[in-house]
């Protein structure tokens, strides 16, 4: 049997740098009353909505990446061609293939670099972020890209009142690269695949594609709508409030810190309210600085947590050298917990 060559990848890696890009329209909640029957208040309430961004048709997903990767790059220091590996997370890029990470990777002027795409719902950027983080270690890249973007104005349905209020668009990025000391702790992830039918797509492509009208949900004026991502809402609410504060404490328990040693908490940006909860059941401590986004970004899904990272480094309200437990959740039901170092 033939004996391999051991890897030759650095010790621990660690966040670099960070960008982010946000849609130039800013959608208020007036905008979402006009097709549902609700109010600001309600919508404020239940969720702490305020804002959200929407793309326009020249923010695509590849163009957003770019944006935000670009940022990333100049705020590690680095160039593009240093990049051995481009991770893109995303459920919005609607040509099936190629990868949409292919095309970011050849935009940004990387030298070849290893690119793909992978579909992890709200906690895409945490699987991405492990991923990037064992190809370091292992040595099969020293510089790698992991981008969270989606379009989800594109897949909203603005007529169902639980849900049309929610999805923002945006696109956040992070470089991995080596480091000396574990600046990316141990990865808490996995799903509960009985739940995946909660948050889901309203059809399949296939059954929009074949257009048969008994089949598919119609608008107001017996229009087919386009297929939109549908929840339940108060599963989901529970399961994340009850659920993600076990799995979030066990990310604190693997790295070996306990909530005192916490700068900051930057958890998936989906409802001001279990942010809330997750807060008060882990007994988080009051100099812990907690991302709220949501506020003005939405829910971005596979975005969230690196634009959230991202607007709080850049407002000063957290700072390079910080301890930030991330924690991702959403259709799958899958999750990710982790704890870093901020860039």
């Amino acid at each position: 049997m033939a004996k391999l060559k051991p890897s030759k990848g650095a010790p621990y890696a660690r966040i670099l740098g960070v960008g982010g890009y946000r849609p130039t329209r800013v959608v208020p909640n007036e905008v979402i009353l006009e097709k549902i029957d609700s109010s600001d208040e309600w919508i404020r309430s239940r969720s702490g909505i305020e804002t959200r961004h929407w793309a326009n048709d020249e923010e695509t997903v590849a163009a957003m990446s770019v944006e935000a990767s670009g940022k990333a790059i100049a705020d590690a220091g680095i160039s593009a061609e240093q990049i051995g590996g481009v991770i893109v997370s995303t459920v919005s890029n609607f040509r099936q293939t190629p990868a949409v990470a292919t095309e970011i990777a050849d935009k940004l002027g990387t030298n070849k670099a290893a690119a793909f795409d992978i579909s992890a719902g709200c906690a895409g950027f945490g699987y991405g972020l492990t991923l990037a983080k064992g190809m370091i270690v292992e040595g099969s890249a020293e510089y790698v890209l992991v981008i969270g973007v989606e379009r989800l104005s594109d897949l909203t349905d603005l007529e169902d009142r639980a849900t049309a209020f929610l999805f923002g668009d945006g696109a956040g990025a992070v470089v991995v690269g080596p480091s000396e000391e574990p600046h990316i702790g141990p990865t808490v992830w996995g799903s509960e695949g009985d739940k995946s039918e909660t948050i889901k797509q309203t059809v399949r492509w296939t059954d929009f594609r074949i257009g048969d009208v008994s089949k598919l949900p119609l608008d107001s004026e017996g229009n087919v709508k386009f297929p939109a991502i549908t929840q339940e809402g108060q599963t989901v609410f529970r399961w994340a409030v009850f659920e993600m504060a076990k799995v979030a404490q066990q990310a604190l328990d693997a790295a070996g810190i306990t909530p005192d040693d916490l700068d900051v908490f930057i958890p998936h940006q989906a409802n001001e309210r279990i942010i809330d909860s997750m807060v008060k059941t882990l007994k988080l401590p009051e100099h812990v600085t907690v991302a709220r986004d949501v506020r003005t970004t939405g829910n971005t899904s596979a975005a969230s947590i690196p634009l959230a990272m991202e607007r709080l480094l850049a407002t000063g309200e957290a700072k390079s050298g910080d301890t930030a437990l991330v924690i991702g959740f959403g259709a799958g039901l899958v999750y990710a917990a982790t704890v870093v170092t901020l860039p």
